[in-house]
C-alpha cells in the first residue's frame, strides 16, 4: 500500500460511521489494532484519524481513546426565530433557547463587554462616522452546556451608556437584544442578516468544539427601529454541522 493509503482507512471508518456500525460514542480500536488491520504503521492511522478528527467524525480523548463524535441536534435557523424576543415573555426565553428547544436554566452564556470606536466596518454597518463610541459585547451561547453559538454584538454608546443593558451582570436577559432595547424606548421594527459560509478560525474552532474540517455560517445582522440601526450583530457563528439555514417568502 502506497502512503496515501491513509486516505483509504479514513474513507473506510467514515462509511461505518455514516452506515452505523460505528455508533455516537463509540470506541475505535486502538492504533495498534488499526495499523495490524490494515497493515500499515500506525503514523498512517494518526494521519487518517486526523482527517476525520477535522470533519468532527471523531474526537480524542486524553488517556482514553478514540471515540465516534455524538451527533448534535440540528438547530434550523429562520428569521421567524425572532418573534420569541418580540412577543410576551410569560417564560423567560429568548430566540436561541426557542431554537434550541431548551428551558432558561439549561440555557447560559459566557459574556464579555467593553467599550470601542466603531471602525470602518462598523461604522458603515451603523451608518455612523468613524470613531464613534461603542458598546462590544462577545457572547458564547450554551446550551446544556455544549457551546453552540458565538456571537459579537454591538450596540451604539448614545443608547445605551450608563444603562441597565450595558450591565454585563444582568445577561443573560430575557428577550435578548429586542426587549433590552424595548426598555429604553427603542422599539425594533426590522432585522436585516447577511449569512455567508465559510471555514471557522482557530479560536473559533476550538470554543465551539469543532474539527477545523467543519464550516461555520456567519451572520451579519443589523437591527432597526424606524429606519435607524440601532444594533449590528457581526458576525454571528453557528456550527454548519448543527444548523440549518431556513428562508421564506410569500408571494
Amino acid at each position: 500500500m502506497t502512503e496515501h493509503a491513509y486516505l483509504r482507512i479514513a474513507d473506510h471508518l467514515r462509511q461505518r460511521i455514516r452506515n452505523g456500525d460505528l455508533a455516537p460514542g463509540a470506541r475505535l480500536p486502538a492504533h495498534r489494532v488499526l495499523a495490524e488491520e490494515h497493515d500499515v504503521s500506525e503514523i498512517l492511522i494518526r494521519r487518517a484519524l486526523d482527517l476525520l478528527r477535522n470533519e468532527g467524525l471523531v474526537e480524542s480523548r486524553r488517556g482514553a481513546g478514540t471515540f465516534v463524535r455524538e451527533r448534535p441536534p440540528v438547530r434550523r435557523v429562520s428569521m421567524e426565530r425572532y418573534l420569541a424576543d418580540a412577543g410576551a415573555q410569560t417564560v423567560p426565553r429568548t430566540s436561541f433557547t426557542q431554537d434550541q428547544g431548551i428551558t432558561w436554566t439549561q440555557y447560559r452564556l459566557d459574556k464579555a463587554f467593553r467599550w470601542i470606536s466603531a471602525d470602518g466596518r462598523l461604522a458603515t454597518l451603523f451608518n455612523v462616522e468613524v470613531g464613534a463610541r461603542v458598546l462590544e459585547r462577545r457572547f458564547v451561547f450554551y446550551a446544556a452546556d455544549v457551546p453552540s453559538q458565538i456571537s459579537r454584538t454591538c450596540l451604539l454608546a448614545s443608547d445605551v451608556e450608563a444603562t441597565p443593558v450595558a450591565n454585563p451582570d444582568n445577561e443573560p436577559w430575557p428577550g435578548g437584544n429586542i426587549a433590552q432595547l424595548r426598555t429604553l424606548g427603542i422599539d425594533v421594527d426590522d432585522i436585516v442578516e447577511e449569512t455567508a459560509v465559510r471555514m471557522p478560525t482557530p479560536e473559533e474552532a476550538e470554543v465551539l468544539g469543532i474539527g477545523s474540517g467543519i464550516p461555520v455560517f456567519a451572520i451579519t445582522r443589523q437591527m432597526l427601529a424606524s429606519g435607524r440601526v440601532v444594533e449590528v450583530a457581526d458576525p454571528i457563528v453557528l456550527p454548519g454541522d448543527r444548523a440549518v439555514r431556513v428562508d421564506r417568502i410569500t408571494l
